[in-house]
């Protein structure tokens, strides 16, 4: 009885993490007052630019620029920017301390002339009037915003993923990093005024950092800027890792037990109960000719009926990975046990042929 117990209270702990914290649609149709730059880094971006590079050209509000900061790709992404008519940066080489995004991304900020930025991940897509309800929201909390986007995919081992994806939104919009002095932002999509990141030194205040978009939340909070994270649901929405498993678990392993050093205990606490009960559902299988079976199974259908709920805002993850979420969770162990070695045994993480060093030192 008492594991049944702790699956419902896991489960109500999703329910009390989870805040539909979505932007207002905006249908905004004539120019921003702002100047509005955009900042692309792309390094290896040939599949996933055009995505971002389209959905900018329909846009209600049109940017005042487009920067694109080719960082040292061997494919066609420079080519493919240029085609676009958009500013294209090919980004010179990394200084000592510096982590290859957060120089791109530098070096797209030193040549804007905009006095407000949405710095855009390339395999971002936005929604029509996705940036003039970015503007507005940014208006609203007077401070910087970012969005977690909702996650497209297409592949069934892109949906294995479902579980990362819950457990960010819950990391992103739990009530309890309100007031959290290292507050984070999803590097994804973030909306600064200039004058704001100017405040803080931009990207260079955390030029060494793996997790580069969590400090910069961080470094705004400290500076007294506010921050505010939103959901993407209907707006702002990306493919990760439309290249393969093999990215994916990359990209997901560099950050997933470093990012953990931000949150509050408040946060992490319900996160674990949340976790410990979807694994103890998942048990079913080992357990199911036992008289254990049926807890088990009760509290295994209550998480994937949450899990239904959670995808409408969190992905397209379709029917198969809810309702057999026992591998969506093998992924997720997977990933945390490949961060941890490669951050405690290798002392690096590895991302799109580089590695970078854990404890703020530049890529190898």
């Amino acid at each position: 009885m008492w594991m049944l117990i702790l699956m419902l209270v896991g489960c109500l702990s999703g329910f009390f993490l989870f805040r539909k914290n979505t932007l207002t649609v905006t249908n905004q149709t004539d120019q921003s007052v702002w100047k509005l730059s955009i900042i692309i880094p792309a390094r290896n971006e040939e599949c996933n630019l055009p995505h971002l590079l389209e959905s900018l050209k329909s846009q209600t509000v049109q940017p005042f620029e487009i920067i694109v900061v080719d960082d040292y790709s061997d494919d066609r992404t420079k080519e493919i920017a240029e085609g676009y008519g958009v500013k294209v940066i090919s980004n010179s080489s990394l200084p000592k301390g510096w982590t290859g995004k957060n120089w791109a991304v530098w070096n797209g900020y030193l040549h804007a002339s905009g006095d407000m930025f949405v710095f855009l991940d390339a395999d971002i897509r936005l929604a029509p009037n996705a940036l003039a309800s970015l503007i507005k929201a940014r208006e609203r909390s007077k401070g910087v915003i970012s969005v977690v986007p909702f996650h497209h995919t297409e592949k069934l081992y892109e949906k294995l993923a479902l579980i990362m994806n819950v457990l960010g939104i819950f990391a992103f919009t739990s009530v309890f990093e309100k007031k959290n002095r290292m507050k984070g932002l999803y590097g994804s999509c973030i909306v600064a005024l200039r004058e704001d990141y100017e405040k803080i030194n931009g990207h260079e205040s955390v030029k060494a950092e793996v997790l580069d978009d969590l400090f910069l939340g961080s470094k705004f909070m400290a500076a007294g800027v506010p921050v505010t994270n939103f959901i993407g649901y209907g707006l702002v929405s990306f493919r990760m890792y439309p290249q393969g498993i093999q990215s994916e678990i990359e990209g997901f392993s560099k950050g997933a037990v470093l990012s953990t050093s931000t949150l509050s205990p408040w946060t992490i606490i319900p996160i674990a109960i949340w976790v410990v009960g979807l694994l103890l559902s998942e048990t079913v299988f080992i357990f199911a000719n036992t008289s254990w079976a049926l807890p088990f199974l009760i509290g295994y259908f209550v998480y994937m009926f949450q899990l239904f709920y959670f995808t409408k805002y969190v992905g397209a993850f379709g029917i198969v990975i809810p309702l057999l979420h026992v591998f969506a969770s093998l992924f997720f162990i997977i990933v945390m046990l490949y961060s941890m070695y490669q951050v405690v045994i290798l002392g690096h993480v590895s991302w799109k042929g580089r590695h970078i060093r854990v404890g703020g030192k530049r890529d190898l």
